[in-house]
C-alpha cells in the first residue's frame, strides 16, 4: 500500500489533499478520498488525477456503472500484462513504459512492472511537466 504523503507530494499540485486510498487496480490506478470527502481517480497511464465523485453516494453509484467498472478493472489489459509478464509480486503494479497520455499503447513491448510508489511519483512528476500542453492518447 502506498503512503498518503507520497500521493500528496506527487499529486498535490492538482488540488488533491489525499486522506485515504480506498482501492487500487493492477495498473496502479487508485481511488482516493480527499480531505473534503470527494473521491478521485489517479490513473498513472493517463498522467491524470481527477475527481470522479463528489460524495460517497456518488462513488457508490459508480459501482453500478458498467463502463466505469470495465475501465477500472481493465480486464483485457490485465490479461495481456499477466500473459506477458506473469503475476505481480508484492508491492508492484503493471505499467506502460510510455504512458498512454504520451502515445503509448497496451502492447507487449510497452508493458513493465514497477513499485507502486515509483509509478505514482513518476506519473505525478510527468503530468506536472506536461500541464497545459495538448496530450494525445
Amino acid at each position: 500500500m502506498i503512503n498518503i504523503d507520497e500521493i500528496n507530494e506527487a499529486w498535490g499540485w492538482v488540488g488533491l489533499n489525499a486522506e485515504e486510498v480506498l482501492g487500487e487496480n493492477a495498473f496502479g490506478n487508485l481511488i482516493i478520498r480527499d480531505d473534503e470527502g470527494r473521491y478521485w481517480r489517479l490513473s498513472p497511464q493517463d498522467l491524470c488525477c481527477e475527481p470522479v465523485a463528489e460524495d460517497r453516494a456518488a462513488l457508490d453509484a459508480l459501482s453500478y456503472n458498467q463502463e466505469f467498472l470495465n475501465n477500472w478493472y481493465m480486464p483485457e489489459q490485465v490479461r495481456l500484462a499477466e500473459s506477458t509478464l506473469g503475476p505481480l509480486s508484492a508491492g508492484r503494479k503493471y505499467c506502460l513504459r510510455i504512458p498512454s497520455a504520451l502515445g503509448g499503447h497496451y502492447r507487449r513491448d510497452n508493458l513493465a512492472t514497477v513499485p507502486l510508489s515509483e509509478l505514482i511519483r513518476f506519473a505525478g512528476e510527468g503530468a506536472q511537466q506536461f500541464e497545459g500542453l495538448p496530450l494525445w492518447n
